[in-house]
Formats: structure tokens, C-alpha cells, sequence
């Protein structure tokens, strides 16, 4: 049986809960939007296509050798259908190739795909820009 004093503890308890709760969800929020460093994007010869960025401050290294990172590609003719879209991107320096582990349109909806097979930039001015462009810096 539960008496008065325990039933106010059990409440008490329960709301203490929910309160430490969502403090931690909202400074994990607020902490995670201040680390995001804000872009800096730097764009490749444009093509007839459009043009592609990859920000400088999103390069990594993957563990296999190969560079990480974040593009974008704003098409020459915008619609509701066309918009920038932003590519994460695995490189290959030494190989020249690369693989698209992310494809949005915005970076909170980002679904990584590390088994993505390796490309050959097939004379792609844009992507060839970028994978030069990165190599130069990663190197």
C-alpha cells in the first residue's frame, strides 16, 4: 500500500525526471548547432551545367586513405524540381575516382551510404574540379 508521502515522492521523482530530461535534449541541440562551423565554399570552373563547391572546412580523413567531403551543386537553371543539391563526398586522390556517400538537399536529412561504389569522374568537369582542387589541399 502507498501511502500519501510516498505517492508525492513517486511524483516528484517522476517530474524531476522529465525536467533533467529535456534540459539534456535541449543543450545537446544547442551544443551540436554551435559546433556546426559555418561553410566555406569554394567553387570549381563553372560548366554548362551549373557549378560545384566543396567547402574547405568539412575535409576529412577516412581511414582508408581516401578524403571526405562536403559539395554542392547549384544547376545552371533553378526550379521547384531543380535545386542546390548537397553531395558528400568520398575521394581518391590516387586514383582519381570518387563516391557519392550522401546526396540532399539539406544537411539535416542525411543518410550516409559507406559501401557507395567508387566512380570514374568520366570527363565530369565539375567533379574532376573538385577531386583536383581537394587533393591539392589534402596533400
Amino acid at each position: 500500500m502507498i501511502n500519501y508521502k510516498n505517492k508525492v515522492n513517486l511524483i516528484f521523482i517522476r517530474n524531476s525526471f522529465g525536467l533533467v530530461l529535456s534540459i539534456i535534449v535541449s543543450l545537446s541541440i544547442s551544443i551540436k548547432q554551435s559546433n556546426a562551423l559555418p561553410h566555406e565554399w569554394v567553387g570549381v570552373p563553372k560548366s554548362e551545367y551549373g557549378e560545384q563547391l566543396w567547402d574547405r572546412r568539412s575535409i576529412k580523413r577516412n581511414e582508408d586513405g581516401s578524403v571526405r567531403v562536403l559539395s554542392k551543386f547549384i544547376p545552371k537553371t533553378k526550379s521547384e524540381i531543380t535545386k542546390d543539391i548537397l553531395y558528400t563526398m568520398d575521394i581518391n586522390c590516387f586514383e582519381k575516382s570518387f563516391r557519392d556517400v550522401d546526396v540532399s538537399i539539406d544537411e539535416m536529412n542525411s543518410n550516409f551510404n559507406d559501401l557507395a561504389d567508387w566512380q570514374d569522374p568520366n570527363g565530369d568537369k565539375l567533379i574532376l574540379g573538385v577531386i583536383g582542387q581537394v587533393c591539392r589541399v589534402e596533400n
